[in-house]
C-alpha cells in the first residue's frame, strides 16, 4: 500500500495559516460570530482552498480539536494512572470523565459544532468512536457481564455538548459537571 501521501509545503503552511486564524477569530469572536469567508481572509488564503479542505465550519472545528484530542488519547493509552493504564477499571472511568469534561468544558462551542454538524455526526467522529471503545472496555471490565457497548454510549450521551452547552447556561460549569459527574458514575 505504501504510505500516505505527503501534504505540498505550501498547503502545509495554509493549512497551519487557516488552523491559527481560526483559533484566533473563534477566540475573539465566538464560533456563531466567524463565517468561512472571515477565516480564509484572516488566513490570506482563497475560499476555495479552505472550503477544498475543511469542507465547512464544522470540519475546521474538527481540525482544530485534533490535537487536544490526541492529547487526551495519548494520556489514555499511556499516561499516568488513573487516566492511563495501571489502575483499576471504575478508577479509570472516573478519571476519563474528569478528563473528558475538562477537554469538553475548555472547547464546547468547537466540539458543539462538530458533533451537530449533521444528524448523527457525533457519532461518525473518529475520537466519539475512541471514547466509546475505551468506555465499553472499562465497563465490560468493572462490572462484569453488563451489556457494556450501549451502556457506553448511555454514559456518553450526558458528555454531548449540545447537553452540557444547556447545563452550563443554566446551571453553570460548577453544577453542570457535578450533576454529569454523579449521573455517569453514580
Amino acid at each position: 500500500m505504501g504510505e500516505p501521501p505527503r501534504e505540498r509545503a505550501d498547503a502545509a503552511r495554509n493549512r497551519l495559516k487557516v488552523l491559527a486564524a481560526a483559533a484566533r477569530l473563534f477566540r475573539e469572536r465566538g464560533v456563531d460570530g466567524v463565517s468561512m469567508d472571515a477565516v480564509a481572509a484572516e488566513a490570506g488564503v482563497g475560499k476555495g482552498t479552505l472550503f477544498r479542505r475543511f469542507g465547512d465550519k464544522s470540519g475546521l472545528a474538527v481540525a482544530l480539536l485534533d490535537e487536544r484530542e490526541r492529547e487526551l488519547q495519548e494520556a489514555i493509552l499511556s499516561g499516568p494512572p488513573p487516566l492511563g493504564p495501571g489502575a483499576e477499571a471504575a478508577e479509570r472511568l472516573a478519571a476519563f470523565v474528569d478528563a473528558y469534561l475538562d477537554y469538553l468544558l475548555a472547547h464546547l462551542d468547537l466540539v458543539r459544532m462538530s458533533e451537530t454538524a449533521s444528524p448523527g455526526a457525533r457519532y461518525r467522529i473518529g475520537a466519539y468512536r475512541f471514547w466509546h471503545r475505551h468506555v465499553t472496555f472499562l465497563l465490560a471490565e468493572a462490572r462484569p457481564g453488563c451489556d457494556a457497548d450501549p451502556l457506553a454510549h448511555a454514559l456518553l450521551a450526558p458528555l454531548a455538548a449540545e447537553h452540557m452547552a444547556v447545563l452550563t447556561v443554566e446551571y453553570g460549569q460548577a453544577r453542570a459537571r457535578r450533576a454529569v459527574r454523579a449521573l455517569a458514575l453514580g
